[in-house]
């Protein structure tokens, strides 16, 4: 990969940066269309059984992701269920949303950690640069989702995002 994905965390905040070769409106469609995140959402292995977005303000995306690639062992077969309620949107600049960790009817799971992410869409000479902001209620929950491997998993997301962006522009 030519373009790595820069992580930070400053207090209870997840800040995450990359550069898509790609342009900004269609990575933000990439973020916006089911159509889309099927093709990339989640980590190696895994994929989006159930998908629904309801792409407006106080709209939600449900999905469900499923692993299955044998070679990940206890994970074979598991199935991790989230939901976002989209609070802001500006068309090609930014998705404000809260993530959180549902079952398969939706209702949040109040044992998981929920999210504030705001991710900006910043145009660099027919490129995305990408700027996803993902802030816990506390330190400790943000580390809670770090030792479940978040950083891992949304960089194995962000290589899958940029080989689809790849795959639909040629």
């Amino acid at each position: 990969m030519t373009n790595q994905m820069i992580s930070k965390v400053e207090g209870q905040e997840l800040i995450l940066e990359r550069v898509f070769h790609a342009p900004r409106q269609l990575v933000f469609k990439a973020f916006s269309e089911a159509e889309h995140l099927k093709h990339w959402w989640g980590p190696r292995g895994w994929t989006l059984s159930a998908c629904t977005v309801d792409f407006q303000e106080g709209g939600v995306w449900h999905y469900c992701m499923k692993c299955l690639d044998k070679n990940q062992g206890d994970f074979y077969g598991m199935e991790s269920w989230g939901k976002a309620v989209y609070k802001e949107i500006v068309d090609g600049e930014k998705i404000v949303y809260v993530d959180f960790f549902s079952d398969a009817e939706g209702n949040e799971l109040d044992t998981m950690p929920s999210a504030h992410v705001t991710t900006t869409f910043l145009e660099q000479d027919g490129q995305t640069k990408l700027i996803s902001r993902s802030r816990y209620a506390s330190a400790d929950e943000l580390k809670k989702v770090m030792e479940m491997g978040m950083e891992q998993g949304i960089t194995e997301t962000w290589d899958r995002l940029s080989e689809h962006l790849q795959a639909v522009q040629s």
